[in-house]
């Protein structure tokens, strides 16, 4: 019998081996970044996910405390009550000193909200104040804190002066004379003559809107800032439901015609009783919202059905920043982006809500 070799029993592997074996530490790597890979991308995604999540919640809370202060009125004075009933604290546009739109525009993606914040700042006029008037003369109502300047008006302050025919006009006021219970203003033709006892209060009015350009949520001041407020909002829709019947107020004194009464106080105004549609509400479409009768004047005229207002749905739509985490179904994307692999993408939110104005349902 041949003896072995002290070294036939510790051969190494064979090349044969060696390939098979680096097949399969390959295959199992390969399966373990398959595995990680799915992960990292929803790691990249989910602070987008949040910062996308955080501005819709910006965006919705401010709209939604707006809409449901609108048309909140003076609570001191000879005039006290909702705003709805001197004219429409509702307008589906842009209103202000800045590039209003015209009377008969409605758009879906704008809103302009009208109300009197907490202020004593309200009080009435002492003498006439015609479109070109630059002074005003104010009455000292008997609450006005002694320690505030003419019951808190103030230099850049915004105020409206506003009537019971269903005309108003907002203006900053550029001095205050305390001493003789007067306010100025430049450089702003008003849209009508107020008589004394017209109500003049500090408002805030502010016209939210999508600027399409950039996808960003905007606010204007009524007066000369548009800021914006959150980003890649790719969707705005505002609409409407209001009364099924036609308005009442506002009435005019005697001898006054209006949008809605003649002079003798007869009510002239051909506006239907509606069907209710939703609830007991019913559905304000743009063409009943832009078709007359036109109450007010001048580029603050507005259609008398925007007065049956008393609830208002919102629907808002938020991409998020990255474009690398979207996809490419427009379906799922207002703004494609250039991902391909569905475990990394981030679809648009939307967020739908709605609000009934609690001071435009007073008298409900």
């Amino acid at each position: 019998m041949t003896p072995r070799s002290p070294l036939s029993s510790q051969r190494g592997y064979s090349v044969i081996e060696l390939l098979m074996s680096t097949a399969i530490m390959m295959v199992i790597t390969g399966a373990i970044f398959g595995l990680v890979n799915p992960s990292q991308g929803a790691a990249q995604a989910q602070p987008e996910i949040a910062d996308m999540q955080q501005r819709m919640r910006v965006g919705s809370d401010v709209i939604f405390k707006e809409l449901l202060m609108a048309g909140a009125g003076p609570y001191q004075g000879p005039v006290t009550g909702s705003l709805v009933n001197f004219f429409a604290p509702v307008v589906p546009r842009r209103l202000g000193r800045q590039s209003p739109d015209g009377r008969a525009v409605f758009r879906p993606d704008a809103v302009t909200l009208s109300y009197v914040p907490n202020s004593y700042s309200q009080t009435t006029i002492e003498s006439p104040m015609p479109p070109q008037s630059a002074e005003i003369k104010v009455t000292y109502p008997p609450n006005c804190p002694k320690a505030k300047t003419l019951c808190g008006f103030e230099t850049g302050m915004v105020v409206i002066i506003f009537d019971s025919t269903g005309h108003f006009d907002t203006f900053t006021i550029t001095h205050v004379q305390d001493a003789a219970g007067h306010l100025q203003h430049r450089g702003q033709t008003l849209n009508h003559t107020y008589q004394a006892g017209s109500t003049i209060t500090q408002i805030n009015s502010h016209t939210y809107y999508r600027n399409a350009a950039t996808n960003q949520l905007m606010r204007y001041d009524g007066a000369s800032s548009d800021i914006p407020l959150v980003d890649n909002l790719v969707g705005l829709q505002f609409e409407y439901f209001g009364d099924v019947n036609p308005p009442t107020l506002p009435k005019p004194p005697p001898g006054v015609a209006n949008c809605l009464y003649d002079a003798a106080g007869n009510y002239t105004a051909a506006m239907p009783v509606l069907a209710a549609d939703e609830g007991s509400l019913a559905a304000l479409p743009a063409a009943m919202l832009t078709n007359g009768p036109w109450c007010g004047s001048g580029t603050n005229e507005f259609d008398a059905d925007l007065l049956r207002i008393r609830k208002v749905r919102v629907t808002m739509r938020m991409q998020v920043a990255a474009r690398a985490l979207r996809g490419s179904n427009p379906l799922l994307f207002a703004s494609p982006g250039s991902q391909t692999r569905s475990d990394s993408v981030v679809p648009d939110y939307f967020v739908r809500y709605e609000v009934t104005p609690r001071n435009l349902n007073l008298a409900r």
